[in-house]
Order: C-alpha cells, then structure tokens, then sequence
C-alpha cells in the first residue's frame, strides 16, 4: 500500500507534460476566477459606462459601446488564460506554444474590435447620403468587413508559422481560372457597381427595364437586383441587364402627365367650344393639384377635326407622383370636364359612319 501512495504522489507530482498537477489547477483556478470576473465585469465596468453614453446627446457613443460589448466581456478570458499560462513552469515547446496561444488571443481581440467598429462608423456616414448611396455603403461595410476578417486571420496564420504569400498566390492563380469561367458573375458585378455610383435607382424605386420587368425596387444584390412586380410576384434581374437595357425611373418624375383628346359632338358650336375650353383651362389654372404652366407645358386646344368629333385636347401635370393621387386628381377632372360639357348644351362624341343609299 506503501508503494501504492508513493507512485499516485509521483504521479502526481510528474503531472502532465512535465508539469505539476498543483500548478494545473491554480491555473485552472485563475482560469475560472477571471470567467467570473468576466461576468461581474460585464455587467458593473460596462453597465457603467452604459449610464455614462446615455447622458451624451450624440448617438455615436452608445453604437460604438454596443458594438464593442462582445469584445470587452471576451478580455477578462484573454487576462485569465495569459496570466494562467505563466503561473504554469512550461518546458520550452510548451512555452512556444503558450505563447503562440496568447498573441493570437490578442491579436483576434484587436481585429475583434476593429470588426465590430464598422457599424458605428457605417451609421455615422450614413449622413453622407446625398454623395453615397444606402446600398454603396452597405457594399462597403461588407467589403471592409471581409478585409478586416482576412487581414486578422492571415495574422494568426503567421504567428503559428503559417506562411500566408504562397496560400495567396495559390489563390491568385485560382482566381484567374475562375475569372475565365465567371464573366458573367464580373460583369453583373461592375454593372451593379455602377447601378449606386451613378444613382440610377434605389430602394424602394418604381423602375422599368425595357423588355425585362417593371416595379418595385427591393434590394441591389451583387449579382443581381430583386424587383417585386405589381402583381406581387419577384423577379431577379441579373445586373448587366441595367448596363444593357433603357431602365425608367418612375420616381424620380416630378410631376405626372395627363394627356387626353376628348371628342365632341359635330352639332356643337363654335361659341359653345370656346366656352367648354375655356372653363376647362380654368378649372386646371386655378385647382392646386395641376401644376402651373410657368413650369410644365399646359393645353387645353381644340385640335382637330376627326372621322366623327371634333377633338379637344387636353395636356397637363399633376403635382404628385403618387399613382393612387393622380387617379383621383384625373378622376375629378374626368368628372368636371363632363359637367362642363353638358352645362353648355354639347355632348360627348362616339365613333359613327352614315350612309348614303343613292336612288336610281
């Protein structure tokens, strides 16, 4: 039994990979004690400082302070496991290898925070968007994300010995070929690139693709547009089709047109047309949903002679842009102009032919 007790103390004592097990779980127990630390931190440095950020008039503050939460309650453990590996007699392959362990924690710990940095600074340039589009800036968060997350892992490559440049050129030459098989994918990229460095449309945009789709403007992918028609069904639009097709924007009209040639009974006099558009041309003058001649092109003329009316045209622009707006301005319209007509005695047209039987 003697020798039982002296073997498990030796045990003990050569511990695992030359070390100590009393020296293991100090370790583990300075480990466990900066965990909990991590929680009181948490909530007494960092709900400290929330009070603080609230008292500020500026937003700016409380974004960067909720984006750097995750990173500030991951710091404690970083402390722990660094203090935790040099209470700990490392042989010097353990040494190495802790403090590989130790840079890297700290090294993801920075790119962490820079990560987690953007979205306030996104928000903050989000005031810039008479220069920036929403959708560019978006495209430009993610891209500086992924740089941040590429450049951070190729330095924790490098602090384990992991050569990054020949991996890179392995990708470059991966690229290429590719790039020979993915034209398309580039080229519906450079074209929806350009979609938000020229402002074509945005979100939310009523457009139409000539021969392609027409409606609403959903969301600029990189490849590709979503376009929800007004039937409610959505259509992907590759981007190149925008480089490669007329696209309107409807919403960037400032006024909608009302064109119409209304058609008047033969029998109506030459007094009676001049009152009908008269009246008409003063009812569009003088209502404020038309907008004033000094500003868009506003007719109202008798314009021809047809088959079987005489034709009055009328040419005008709503204020608004907004279609269900401009149905009811035209609707008023439709129904002042008939109360006009039939007020002074004339009538509508319709298409007629009259025939003339000859007697032999």
């Amino acid at each position: 039994m003697e020798n039982f007790v002296n073997l498990v103390l030796s045990v003990w004592s050569q511990g695992v990979f030359g070390i100590d097990l009393n020296n293991i779980l100090v370790a583990i127990v300075i480990l466990l004690i900066f965990i909990i630390l991590r929680s009181v931190f948490s909530k007494i440095v960092i709900g400290r400082l929330k009070v603080l950020v609230k008292k500020s008039k500026t937003k700016i503050d409380d974004a960067m302070l909720e984006a750097f939460d995750g990173p500030l309650r991951f710091f404690p453990v970083v402390i722990g496991i660094y203090i935790s590996t040099q209470y700990l007699n490392l042989n010097t392959t353990l040494e190495l290898f802790a403090a590989n362990l130790n840079r890297s924690l700290i090294t993801i710990q920075i790119f962490w925070f820079l990560y987690k940095i953007i979205d306030p600074i996104s928000s903050f340039v989000d005031k810039l968007g008479e220069l920036l589009t929403n959708d560019l800036i978006d495209w430009g968060v993610r891209i500086l994300k992924f740089f941040i997350f590429v450049i951070g892992a190729a330095a924790v490559l490098e602090i384990w010995g992991i050569k990054v440049g020949p991996i890179l050129a392995g990708l470059g030459l991966l690229s290429v070929a590719v790039a020979l098989g993915a034209q398309d994918l580039f080229k519906n990229l450079i074209s929806g690139i350009l979609i938000l460095l020229e402002k074509r449309f945005q979100n939310g945009d009523w457009i139409k693709v000539e021969n392609i789709v027409e409606g609403v403007v959903e969301k600029i992918g990189f490849r590709s547009t979503l376009v929800r028609r007004f039937d409610s069904s959505p259509v992907m639009v590759p981007n190149f089709n925008f480089a490669e097709n007329a696209v309107t924007n409807f919403s960037n009209m400032k006024s909608r047109r009302i064109y119409w040639n209304i058609g008047l009974e033969y029998r109506t006099t030459r007094d009676q047309l001049r009152k009908i558009r008269d009246e008409i041309d003063d009812y569009i003058t003088s209502d404020g949903n038309f907008v004033k001649s000094s500003e868009q092109p506003l007719f109202v003329r008798i314009e021809k002679f047809s088959d079987s009316s005489i034709d009055l045209l009328i040419y005008c622009f709503a204020t608004t842009t907004n279609w269900g707006e401009w149905l009811e301005i035209k609707e008023k319209l439709a129904l002042e102009i008939k109360e006009i007509v039939e007020k002074n005695g004339a009538g509508f047209a319709f298409p007629s032919q009259s025939i003339y039987i000859e007697k032999n």
